[in-house]
């Protein structure tokens, strides 16, 4: 019996790693978009002081979080798909956070969160 469970946790544990490592990509990807679209923007407003002010911080500061996360969603997916226990930690931390964008992230981080704090899920983690 404890052999089809394993056998199941680990399928679990794979899709848990496939969806990290794609969402962390497409987050990459929006990461840059925004940068460009926000760049744009800044050429496109006025010579008000305040937008454009405005405009440069978020320019920065959204395209850098966005791609931070993404990149520790990538890493950890490609960690948790080799069942380092690093990874397992990083991604619980990483799905947490994530469930604060409702309604996709909050189902992909309940998510996470069941597979990877599963007694099942532990063991396959302390056993590679």
């Amino acid at each position: 019996m404890y052999v089809m469970e394993d056998s199941k946790m680990k399928k679990h544990v794979t899709v848990v790693g496939a969806i990290h490592i794609g969402f962390g990509i497409l987050g990459l990807i929006a990461a840059g978009v925004v940068f460009f679209g926000l760049s744009i923007a800044k050429g496109l407003v006025s010579d008000a002081e305040v937008p454009v002010m405005v405009l440069n911080i978020l320019s920065i500061t959204l395209p850098l979080l966005i791609g931070f996360m993404s990149s520790l969603g990538v890493i950890g997916g490609i960690g948790i798909l080799a069942y380092k226990t690093w990874a397992r930690y990083l991604i619980i931390v990483v799905a947490a956070i994530g469930c604060v964008n409702i309604p996709i992230g909050t189902l992909k981080g309940v998510y996470t969160l069941w597979v990877l704090l599963q007694d099942d899920s532990i063991k396959l983690f302390e056993q590679k």
